[in-house]
């Protein structure tokens, strides 16, 4: 594909000398396709991945359809967070630097409605969240009736959020004869409905999804038992020692609990999810961007404000849920022409398989790595140590550190023994409390003895299946769906007792939240199922179990509970289960 320049693009002097101090000189094939389409006032139904540059790519359009001379709001973008839309409108205000009298509002949740009515009374181009853009129209703060151009930006993720209403209301409002931009990382049917109801005979516009960028991302995995899943990324980050990475989590908690881990092992870390208040948000994106924070642990959400080039690894702590949510997280990476890394924790063969089958999807290749050894960890931590020394040798040493040297050893010191004192000083590495783990592969032929040791050492904890045998589900089937799903091995499972409707398993308590996580959206012989833990069903009632009678008398007429046994269990009780 040939090279568009923005000096072809017959920019006026102001935005094109805008763009040259921004740093850019080369279009993005975006940019190239979408800039003179928008401008020439044509409705646009755009779809390429984060990170291409489709802010620039409506946001010239956009300052270059103001009037000067016109009074009230004449561009409205929509971006769903408020990260996206506070680095939407810094792009914008770089645009127009020098056009002094094109005023910009930024309208974000969380932010204070008195200040954004004053910069709504001047501002010709408002970026905002749906929620306070609407918040202003109710309130009579923002009118729309001068308006010419309405742009969505990241739109599939606005309806993945619950925004389709908003985004309804606010059109339904816009003036009839506006222009509506559209851009979205997919295209859903909901898009293609919006687009199809908003927009007239559109012009679409479809950059291959980041294929040429995801070329740069070396894209692995590493099969990690469900229970240690938190100690191999710890093993991964010593190892790797990235500069700058971003951990994925596909929940808020996990979120938390990880930044708290990492932080007390010693790693600059912090995480960022939509529970934070907006300042603090504010204030981890900045250290991030800037350097003074190596590590983010972020949700997916939360994580779409960030337009960093050289993050070199992306750790997928969860599974995406999605093929495009895999995209975007490890599209962080590998960008600006330089090189990444994709490191996804996989429990057991089904997270394997798949990660594998979205791979395909992708036209990507994933390879597995091992986890690393303790020793390997030290191993690589003394390459980095010497590496840099290396580097520092080939500079001349300060006259100050030369003459500290010469005391030294007046004092009787060697050379080695000071140079090595002063490494284990600069260096010191922790990693005495790292272990090495081990993934296992198959089960003991022979185990009885070794689950009730194992037991005996872990505290139990048990959760609730709203299956049983009712629906002609066996013990069997109970194990092979938890080992499969969350990726434990068998041996940590404990008593399983199925009734009518119910099914309770005991697990090692260390893993309950993590199987119940992994359970989501599981089937058992052709059922969807919902598990959670017993105490939440019986919150007071720590003793109360779901037990569903068999509607089958027995000899003296009361009823049983029916049982299931696999090879080798103890028949002794009537309560039968693994043991």
């Amino acid at each position: 594909m040939s090279t568009t320049m923005f000096s072809q693009l017959d920019l006026s002097p102001a935005l094109l000398d805008a763009v040259t101090s921004m740093g850019f000189q080369e279009a993005t094939d975006i940019q190239a396709q979408a800039i003179p389409v928008i401008r020439a006032g044509a409705d646009v139904l755009a779809r390429s991945q984060t990170g291409t540059g489709k802010t620039v790519a409506f946001g010239i359009p956009a300052v270059e359809c103001v009037d000067e001379d016109a009074k009230g709001v004449q561009v409205l973008v929509l971006s769903p967070t408020r990260e996206l839309a506070h680095q939407c409108g810094d792009e914008i205000r770089k645009l127009a630097r020098n056009l002094p009298r094109v005023k910009t509002a930024d309208v974000l949740g969380g932010g204070d409605y008195r200040s954004q009515f004053k910069n709504l009374q001047e501002a010709a181009i408002v970026i905002g969240t749906p929620g306070r853009i609407m918040d202003h129209m109710r309130r009579g703060t923002l009118k729309l009736d001068r308006l010419k151009m309405v742009v969505l930006d990241e739109a599939d993720e606005m309806l993945n959020m619950g925004f389709r209403e908003d985004i309804e209301f606010i059109l339904q409002d816009a003036p009839a004869q506006r222009q509506t931009v559209l851009f979205s990382a997919t295209v859903p049917e909901e898009i293609l409905a919006i687009a199809e109801r908003f927009q007239r005979d559109p012009v679409h516009i479809e950059i291959n999804r980041g294929q040429a960028t995801l070329t740069e991302i070396s894209q692995t995995y590493a099969d990690v038992p469900m229970h240690q899943k938190a100690d191999a990324l710890s093993l991964l980050l010593h190892y790797y020692h990235p500069n700058r990475a971003i951990i994925f989590s596909n929940t808020k908690s996990m979120v938390d609990e990880l930044t708290e881990r990492l932080s007390a092992e010693g790693f600059s870390v912090e995480g960022l999810h939509g529970d934070m208040k907006q300042l603090q948000r504010t204030t981890v994106m900045n250290g991030f961007k800037k350097g003074r924070i190596s590590i983010l642990v972020a949700t997916d959400v939360a994580a779409r404000g960030i337009d960093v080039s050289d993050i070199d690894f992306v750790f997928n702590y969860d599974i995406p849920k999605e093929t495009d949510s895999y995209v975007h997280r490890i599209g962080r990476t590998g960008r600006a022409g330089r090189s990444g890394t994709a490191v996804t924790l996989c429990c057991g063969k089904r997270q394997i398989m798949q990660m594998q089958r979205l791979a395909r999807e992708i036209k990507s290749t994933l390879n597995q790595i091992p986890l690393p050894t303790v020793e390997e960890i030290d191993q690589a931590n003394q390459t980095r140590t010497l590496n840099f020394l290396e580097q520092a040798l080939a500079e001349a040493p300060q006259s100050a550190h030369e003459d500290m040297v010469s005391q030294l050893m007046a004092r009787g010191h060697s050379a080695e023994s000071i140079a090595a004192t002063v490494l284990g000083l600069a260096f010191h590495q922790e990693t005495g409390k790292l272990k090495n783990i081990s993934v296992s592969t198959a089960n003991p032929p022979s185990a009885k003895a070794a689950k009730v040791s194992l037991r005996a050492r872990r505290p139990m904890a048990e959760l609730v299946i709203n299956t049983g045998f009712a629906n002609r589900v066996a013990v069997n089937h109970i194990v092979g769906a938890i080992t499969e799903q969350a990726g434990v091995s068998s041996l940590d499972l404990g008593k399983i007792e199925i009734s009518e409707t119910f099914t309770t398993v005991s697990v090692p308590a260390e893993l309950l939240d993590d199987i119940v996580v992994s359970m989501r959206g599981c089937k058992i012989c052709g059922k969807p199922v919902h598990v959670m833990p017993l105490a939440e069903q019986f919150p007071h009632k720590k003793q109360a179990r779901p037990f569903f009678k068999d509607h089958r008398a027995g000899k003296d007429g009361p009823q049983r509970e029916r049982s299931h046994q696999r090879p080798g269990q103890d028949l002794g009780k009537r309560r039968i289960g693994r043991k």
